[in-house]
């Protein structure tokens, strides 16, 4: 049971094992409880709407709905929920998008022990949070495009090309990705084609090792 003056935390990560370290670093602080975990961003969604939350702390790369599409989902159904990400991957593209989603941190896993506190803190003062040794590099690699007139990393994909480019990186056929996605079988394949035009890449496997590097999937 929680005291009043807790912080109420939804934890989402699809593996337990990840899950229970960061648990045990949240639920060891004063005034920080989890009071809800999920293994995926449709269950923590769901969590979301059935548990009193705080706080949602979701991993970037998670089955059926990543972390940066459940943060759409739940900055527009929980205004007032703070929300942080935590990913493997030190990606200048999808901090951006996380930003964009409604999070207000981005915290690597590697340092989740020093940093994940910190930015806890911060989200519920209503501060945004990064990680201090990727500032400098954002603002380098964010000028650098501004002078070469490029876009923005968080205007490079729709979250519809998100979508796809997740499940084509899974190994889904187009198929199978048009009946998730209740759309065609032709517009799956126009949006990958979009995928491979945008980001400059050839086939299936280009598009699987970015969405890899861009932390969507698990190597």
């Amino acid at each position: 049971m929680t005291e009043p003056d807790e912080i109420r935390i939804l934890l989402a990560d699809d593996h337990a094992l990840v899950r229970r370290g960061v648990r045990l670093i949240l639920d060891g602080e004063p005034g920080l409880r989890v009071v809800a975990e999920a293994g995926d961003g449709a269950e923590a969604i769901a969590m979301a709407r059935s548990h009193t939350v705080d706080l949602a702390v979701l991993d970037i790369a998670m089955p059926r709905m990543t972390g940066l599409q459940a943060a759409r989902e739940l900055a527009a159904i929980r205004p007032g929920l703070r929300i942080l990400m935590l990913t493997m991957y030190d990606n200048e593209q999808y901090f951006f998008q996380a930003l964009k989603a409604g999070a207000c941190g981005y915290v690597l896993k590697s340092v989740a022990d020093r940093d994940l506190l910190a930015a806890c803190r911060a989200a519920m003062r209503g501060e945004p949070f990064l990680y201090p040794g990727a500032v400098t590099a954002l603002i380098r690699n964010y000028l650098e495009r501004a002078r070469q007139g490029q876009e923005t990393p968080d205007q490079i994909l729709t979250a519809r090309e998100e979508e796809v480019l997740k499940l084509v990186a899974e190994g889904r056929s187009s198929k199978d990705i048009g009946e998730t996605l209740f759309i065609s079988v032709k517009t799956v394949q126009r949006h990958r084609a979009n995928l491979l035009r945008k980001l400059g890449l050839r086939d299936r496997l280009d598009l699987t090792r970015y969405a890899i590097r861009a932390g969507l999937i698990e190597p």
